[in-house]
């Protein structure tokens, strides 16, 4: 599949009653404000030190001192230029004339402070685990920071969404960071109704020029059909992930497909009474269908995994081959776990808990919550099968990066559990690496991982953006950071 990003007509087919769970709505039609519906509600407040971070840069009022082009490149943002002064220092030259939505210019001494919160907050982001990062300003537009030990990924790991600069308005409370009017993006978050939606006006001295759109009024839906519905009924203009059973309701309006660095994936508990056997790890592999999976849950609307990195990685198009078969037969008591925030997620459950049957496995239970519910049973073991969506670009672009957390014996989302030392070692020698080596490493560390058995890949994730007639600018992007932009618009 071409990682070109493709434009794919929504399909026709009869239109739902509308559920009546929306009343009028601001966006959607009323005048030049856009209205969008995001998949994730927010769970810290929209605190930029949470995953909520990703939330504020889709809306576009928050933004990173550098940002990934399609190939996981650092490109500018609010740093336009940067260079490595010594193995343990960056330098990077901030732009001129960008001022947070309170109204305070941004300084080298601000950007300093606003990262050094982060790396002082209670839970860091992962984007700095195992960095000791420290920040500086050495110029009223020049910032450096430092790090422990050299770190060739520095730029990468500034894109990520927690490591966004806010105003130092937003610190009035470290422990408890407030993004409301703190951003240098083009929209002004001006308020937030809780986990049900915010409201952003556009901001007119936007460095990048005055946002097209007056304002946004952003909606948290977790449902996928209520998505769906609010897009076709006109109450949104913009919805971040369509799901793919919903296609066919929206009629006239059109879908942005884009490949993402997302696999999902079912997890093998290799410390669970079944699965701490590696033959039973592989009569699960040879019972589970990725093809069929993805064309039969994903109606062909994603693709098949041939390993953990897929087809938005073109660093990645060669696949390993397939850990040999084993000759065993499966048994055991199995219990299946996911998370609905993803549609496709409890469908994927429900074929591979038939598919385990059929090979022979007794799965006595397939239990289905939202994430926040159930993620420390997760990390610690409480199920022998996990089916899980993972963005392995996570926080750094960084494959090496998804590799330590998702892999290694310490790894912070460990989700089969494996502790290989090989893995282990793997990893860590590809730390000092530039991100080329790191590339070509991560391929021959994914052979490693896959010859264990503790995953079953089963696809790699398009993004299916839904998106109103009349509106432009909607930003197509590959890492899933960004969505709404300066140039978003209704009309010419």
């Amino acid at each position: 599949m071409s990682q070109g990003l493709t434009r794919v007509a929504a399909l026709l087919a009869g239109a739902l009653v509308l559920s009546g769970c929306f009343a009028a709505a601001p966006g959607g039609g009323a005048d030049d404000r856009l209205g969008v519906a995001l998949s994730f509600q927010p769970v810290a407040n929209l605190s930029p030190h949470s995953d909520d971070a990703l939330l504020l840069t889709k809306l576009g009022t928050a933004e990173t001192l550098t940002v990934l082009d399609r190939d996981g490149t650092a490109r500018p943002a609010l740093a336009e230029s940067w260079e490595q002064t010594d193995p343990l220092t960056l330098r990077l030259n901030l732009r001129a004339g960008v001022t947070f939505h309170d109204g305070t210019p941004l300084t080298a001494e601000h950007a300093a402070a606003s990262l050094n919160h982060v790396v002082t907050a209670t839970t860091p982001p992962r984007a700095l685990k195992g960095v000791q990062l420290t920040a500086k300003a050495s110029g009223e537009r020049t910032l450096e920071i430092t790090t422990a030990r050299p770190d060739p990924i520095l730029p990468q790991r500034l894109t990520a969404p927690q490591l966004a600069i806010l105003a130092p308005a937003a610190y009035a409370n470290p422990a408890s960071p407030n993004p409301v009017r703190a951003g240098t993006g083009p929209y002004v978050l001006d308020s937030v109704q809780g986990a049900a939606g915010a409201t952003l006006n556009a901001n007119p001295r936007y460095w990048g020029g005055a946002p097209k759109a007056s304002g946004v009024d952003a909606r948290f839906i977790a449902d996928g059909a209520s998505r769906a519905n609010a897009l076709r009924a006109g109450e949104v203009d913009v919805v971040d992930t369509v799901p793919v059973s919903q296609l066919p309701t929206v009629e006239g309006d059109e879908v942005l497909d884009v490949p993402l660095p997302r696999l999902i994936g079912a997890h093998l508990n290799t410390r669970s009474a079944v699965f701490a056997d590696p033959a039973m790890r592989a009569a699960a592999r040879q019972a589970i269908g990725p093809a069929r999976i993805a064309e039969g849950v994903y109606a062909g609307q994603a693709d098949p995994a041939r390993g953990l990195f897929g087809p938005a990685s073109p660093w990645a198009t060669a696949a390993p081959p397939p850990p040999a078969p084993a000759a065993a037969q499966p048994r055991g008591r199995i219990r299946i776990a996911t998370y609905d925030e993803r549609p496709e997620l409890p469908e994927i459950a429900s074929v591979v808990a038939e598919e385990l049957r059929q090979a022979g496995f007794e799965v006595t239970d397939v239990v289905v919550q939202e994430f926040s519910t159930m993620e420390s049973d997760l990390l610690s073991g409480a199920y022998d099968v996990v089916i899980g969506a993972r963005n392995y670009s996570v926080d750094t672009g960084d494959p090496i990066g998804y590799l330590r957390s998702d892999w290694t014996c310490d790894g912070g989302y460990n989700l089969s559990r494996l502790c290989d030392p090989a893995i282990d070692a793997a990893v860590e020698a590809a730390q000092p690496a530039p991100l080329q080596e790191r590339e070509r490493a991560a391929v021959r560390i994914a052979e490693q991982v896959l010859g264990t058995d503790a995953i079953v890949p089963i696809a790699h994730e398009r993004s299916r953006i839904g998106v109103a007639p009349g509106i432009s600018g909607v930003a197509e992007d590959g890492f899933d950071r960004r969505l709404i932009t300066a140039e978003t618009s209704r009309g010419a």
